[in-house]
C-alpha cells in the first residue's frame, strides 16, 4: 500500500529477491456445462504443488462489482489505489512504446477496427490486423493535418495504436468513440469539461479524416479511440519501498505502466520464453521483478474456455525455469478475472499466492478460485499484497513502538 503514512519508518532494503507474475486476467468462472472455472479444469500440476506450500488467498482488484481494465488491476497490485491513482490508457499506450510525452500532451489508445456497409461495427479489432499490416496504415493516418494541433499516430501491436495531440488548450476530458459493442457505429467525441469542446473537434476531424484514407480497406477501415489522458504524478516503487524494481513486459500498455511507477523497462522478445529468459539475465541486478503473461487474458476476452485452459497449462509449464532462479519471495497473482463464459473482464475475486521461507502450506490442495478462497490469507486488497510480499521478504520492520 503506497500511501500507508508511515511506510518510511518501516521499510528497508534486504538483499532478499522478490518476484511477482501476474497472469493477466487469470479469474475465471465455472463453464456452464462442466461447473468448473478454467483454473479447475487445466491441468497445472506446478501450479497446484506451489499452491500447496504457499499462503493463499483472493484479490479484490478495485472494489466489490468494480471490473477493472488493466491498467487499475496492475495498479493494485503494486500497492496504488486505482480509484486514486487512476491513469488513462493512452499514456500506458505511449510510453510503452517509447513515446516522450510533455506535460500538455494528450494521449489515445485506439483500435483500428472493421465497419459493415451501414457504418456498424462488426470487428472491433479489424479480424486481429497483424503489426507488419498496421505500420503502413499508421504512416498513412499520419498525413492528416488539422491546423493548430501535431497529430503523431504510432503503431503498437497488432490492431493496436496509439494517437497523441500536441497543441495549446486540448485537454483528455472528452468522450471516447468506442461504444464498446458490436452492431452499433462509432459515436462522436463530445466534450466533457469547460475547455473540451477543441479537443472533441480536433478528434472528430481526425476520424474524419480517417475514415476517407482507409474506407476501401477490407478489414480496417476506421479506428475507436478511448483511453483519452494525460501525463499522472505518481510517487515511485523504488523509493516508498525501497527496492530497485524492474519490470519485465512484451505489451507495450505494461511497460508504460511500469515505467510511471519507477520500475525499470528491461527490454525483451515477445514470447514469455523469452520474457522468463530475460529474467534469468538480469536476476543478479534487482531485488524486485514484475514479469507479465498475456494469452489467457487474450483467450478470455475471445470466449473460448478451451484456449484459456491451454493458456494457464502453457505457463504452468514454464514454472519450473521460473522456481529454478530461487526468489526469496515468489507471488503468482492476477490483475483481474477475465471469465470466458462473459469475454470480457469482471468484477470476480481473483486467487493468489505467496511462497517463501515462511510459507509452508495451509491445506491447500489446488491453485484455483474455490481453493484459494480457503487460504489463511483469505480475501483482500490487491493494494496490500505488496506489503505482504515485503514482510515475506523481511524488508518491513515492527510498526509503532
Amino acid at each position: 500500500m503506497i500511501d500507508f503514512p508511515d511506510l518510511n519508518e518501516i521499510v528497508s532494503s534486504t538483499p532478499s529477491k522478490i518476484v511477482m507474475l501476474v497472469i493477466d486476467g487469470l479469474g475465471g468462472l465455472p463453464h456452464p456445462d462442466t461447473g468448473i472455472s478454467e483454473l479447475e479444469a487445466a491441468n497445472i500440476p506446478n501450479l497446484n504443488a506451489l499452491a500447496r506450500k504457499s499462503a493463499c488467498g483472493l484479490t479484490t482488484p478495485v472494489l466489490p462489482g468494480i471490473a477493472p481494465g488493466s491498467g487499475p488491476g496492475h495498479l493494485g497490485l503494486f500497492g496504488y489505489d486505482p480509484v486514486k491513482y487512476l491513469i488513462g490508457r493512452g499514456v500506458l499506450e505511449a510510453l510503452g512504446i517509447g513515446v516522450e510525452l510533455g506535460e500538455k500532451d494528450i494521449a489515445i489508445r485506439g483500435n483500428f477496427c472493421t465497419l459493415d456497409q451501414e457504418g456498424r461495427i462488426s470487428d472491433r479489432r479489424a479480424g486481429r490486423l497483424s503489426s507488419d499490416e498496421a505500420i503502413p496504415l499508421c504512416n498513412e493516418l499520419n498525413s492528416i493535418n488539422i491546423p493548430g494541433v501535431e497529430i503523431s499516430v504510432y503503431p503498437v501491436k497488432d490492431y493496436r495504436l496509439a494517437l497523441v495531440l500536441r497543441g495549446e488548450g486540448l485537454t483528455d476530458q472528452v468522450s471516447e468513440t468506442d461504444p464498446g459493442r458490436l452492431g452499433l457505429p462509432p459515436v462522436e467525441c463530445h466534450e466533457l469539461g469547460e475547455y473540451g469542446r477543441k479537443t472533441a473537434e480536433v478528434v472528430n476531424t481526425f476520424l474524419v479524416e480517417t475514415r476517407k484514407i482507409l474506407g476501401n480497406h477490407p478489414k480496417a477501415n476506421t479506428v475507436l479511440l478511448r483511453g483519452f489522458s494525460s501525463l499522472p504524478d505518481l510517487p515511485s516503487m523504488a523509493d516508498r519501498y525501497c527496492l530497485n524494481p524492474a519490470a519485465i513486459a512484451a505489451y507495450p500498455m505494461y511497460r508504460g505502466l511500469a515505467s510511471l511507477v519507477g520500475m525499470r523497462v528491461i527490454d525483451t522478445g515477445t514470447e514469455f520464453s523469452q520474457e522468463l529468459e530475460t529474467l534469468g539475465d538480469n536476476f543478479a541486478d534487482h531485488d524486485f521483478f514484475y514479469i507479465h503473461y498475456k494469452p489467457a487474458d487474450a483467450a478470455g476476452e475471445d470466449g473460448d474456455f478451451s484456449a484459456k485452459v491451454k493458456a494457464l497449462e502453457t505457463l504452468d509449464g514454464y514454472l519450473p525455469e521460473l522456481m529454478a532462479l530461487s526468489p526469496d519471495v515468489l507471488i503468482v497473482a492476477g490483475d483481474h478475472a477475465t471469465p470466458s463464459i462473459l469475454a470480457s473482464h469482471s468484477w470476480h475475486p481473483v486467487p493468489f499466492l505467496i511462497n517463501s521461507k515462511l510459507t509452508v502450506g495451509e491445506g491447500i490442495k489446488a491453485f484455483n478460485e474455490k481453493d484459494c478462497a480457503m487460504g489463511s490469507i483469505g480475501q483482500i486488497s490487491a493494494t496490500h499484497l505488496m506489503l505482504l510480499a515485503l514482510a515475506n521478504g523481511d524488508k518491513l520492520t515492527k510498526f509503532g513502538p
